[in-house]
Formats: C-alpha cells, structure tokens, sequence
C-alpha cells in the first residue's frame, strides 16, 4: 500500500515507521502547505492525517480534491467536520475521523455509552470525566473525552453538554497536561456515599499507530463516509 502522511510529528514518524515494517511505502509526507503541489495522487493509495486544528480541514479538503482516501486523528477541528462529510460526499471521496484509533479506546467508547444507560436513572450520582495527555498537546479537552461526553450524552439522555466548570449542570470536564503522558482518561460518576469509575490508560502510541494503519488498509478501496464503528463492526 502506498501512503501519504501528513503532518510530521510524532504521530507521522511513528506511523511511517510501523507502516514500513509492515511492508508498506511511504510515497510522500507533508509537513507545510506548500507541500501539497508536489504530490501526484496517481502515487497514493490512502493518506492518514495527523497535524494541528488549524490545518486538518484544509489537508482533508486537498485530499478530496486530489481523490485521494483520508483518515484523520486529528482533533479539535470539528466544528468544519458537517463541511467535510458534505464535501467529500460532492467529490465522491473516501474519508474517516476518529479521535482515537485506538482499538482498547473504541471498546471504551462501548464500556462507556452502557454505563451510561444503566446511570441515566440513577440521579444521586454525577458524571466527569478527566484526561490527561502531553505538554505538547494543543487542544482541550481531547478528542477522546469529547467522543466519551457525547456518548454519555447520547446514551443517557440525561445532559446537553459538557463544561470545565465544576458547578454546572453538565458533565463536568477536566483537562491535564504532563510530561510525556500518550493518554489517560477516566469516566466516574460520583454520589455522597460511593464513586463509580472506568479507565483507559495508554501506555504507547503504539495502539494509536497501529490502528491508523490498520483503518487505512481497510478504507482504501471504498468510498463514503466511515467510522470506526463500521471499521470495527459495531
């Protein structure tokens, strides 16, 4: 499989690096803009994106416009992500946003949205969720902790929204930033007599790596809009 990387960070280096032992071509990596005209999508089977907010929705949009198939771990761009899926749909492209690839993360996601459901009618307790990442990470909350709100929302139908203050009615959020964290995150509902409390700990970027190119495999033939419930079969 030929891949394009785009952004090349950690997650880019990591990736190019398991994706050649795995016996896959690295064709291209784009790390500015500028980078973009070099690029003959003749070459490339599947691109996987991980670069900063500000740039996702352009690199996804060049991609579609290239007719090249997208992944994107990119988070806290979203607020264009309905522009994305409209334009892809237009161009007839190939793309996936996760905010984890990671497959422990995704049976989070599962675990999370149940608990949920069996809390929606259990009133003395409140939810929060706490993430913890990196000092290089930009954005927050991360991605997986918004996707773990909205499946709390979703799944309960008991809030509207999350918030960093401790004192609102929604699901209370609270981001840290330490040294070389990969990504920990809990989901806890508390009461006055107990706490209830589900964790997922990475210890490596190794399972969001190896995810990324195992969705990349995948997606490369088809067209549409996926997620990772349908790379998974949930």
């Amino acid at each position: 499989m030929n891949i394009l990387i785009i952004g090349y960070g950690q997650m880019g280096q990591s990736i190019e690096a398991y994706a050649v032992d795995k016996g896959h071509i690295i064709v291209a990596k784009i790390d500015q803009p500028e980078e973009w005209k070099e690029i003959n999508s003749d070459e490339v089977d599947v691109a996987i994106e991980f670069t900063q907010p500000d740039a996702a929705f352009a690199n996804i949009t060049q991609c579609f416009e290239h007719g090249i198939p997208v992944i994107s771990g990119t988070t806290g761009w979203l607020d264009k992500y309905d522009q994305a899926i409209d334009l892809c749909n237009e161009k007839a492209g190939t793309f996936l946003y996760a905010s984890n690839f990671s497959l422990g993360v995704n049976i989070f996601f599962k675990l999370n949205e149940w608990l949920a459901k069996v809390m929606a009618k259990q009133t003395a307790y409140k939810p929060s969720i706490e993430e913890i990442h990196h000092t290089r990470k930009k954005d927050k909350p991360s991605g997986t902790a918004i996707s773990l709100a909205e499946g709390i929302i979703g799944s309960s139908k008991c809030y509207t929204g999350w918030s960093f203050d401790e004192n609102g009615d929604n699901i209370q959020m609270e981001s840290k930033r330490e040294g070389d964290v990969p990504g920990t995150h809990f989901v806890r509902y508390n009461s006055s007599v107990d706490n209830i409390e589900i964790k997922h700990e990475a210890f490596s970027r190794e399972g969001f790596v190896a995810g990324a190119v195992a969705v990349a495999e995948w997606i490369r033939n088809k067209k549409g809009v996926y997620t990772m419930d349908d790379f998974l079969g949930l």
